[in-house]
């Protein structure tokens, strides 16, 4: 996926395009059952995949990341420890999943 430059910000970084850049950030730091509801709102977001992709090679402890919980992340880390950039792996799975 080509990322480009973002007209309104002149940022071309990700985190200027995600569907929560208008919302409260501390909404996405919630505790339990609240973050399964926070997670909606990264179910359309167009740059879940860097997102998700970010928080993962980070290994950002805190918040819901592209439509993961902490939790949810940490149980994909342990399981596939030996990954080392998830940007390109969960392009190739996006990519399988559209058929391509």
């Amino acid at each position: 996926m080509s990322i480009g430059v973002n007209p309104v910000t002149s940022d071309s970084s990700w985190a200027t395009r995600g569907a929560c850049v208008s919302m409260d950030p501390d909404g996405f730091f919630v505790q339990g059952a609240e973050q399964h509801a926070v997670k909606t709102a990264c179910g359309a977001c167009p740059v879940r995949t860097e997102c998700l992709a970010d928080a993962l090679d980070n290994r950002v402890d805190f918040g819901v990341w592209g439509g993961m919980t902490e939790r949810e992340r940490r149980r994909l880390l342990r399981k596939h420890p030996d990954i080392e950039d998830w940007g390109a792996v969960l392009r190739r799975v996006e990519q399988s999943a559209a058929g391509g």
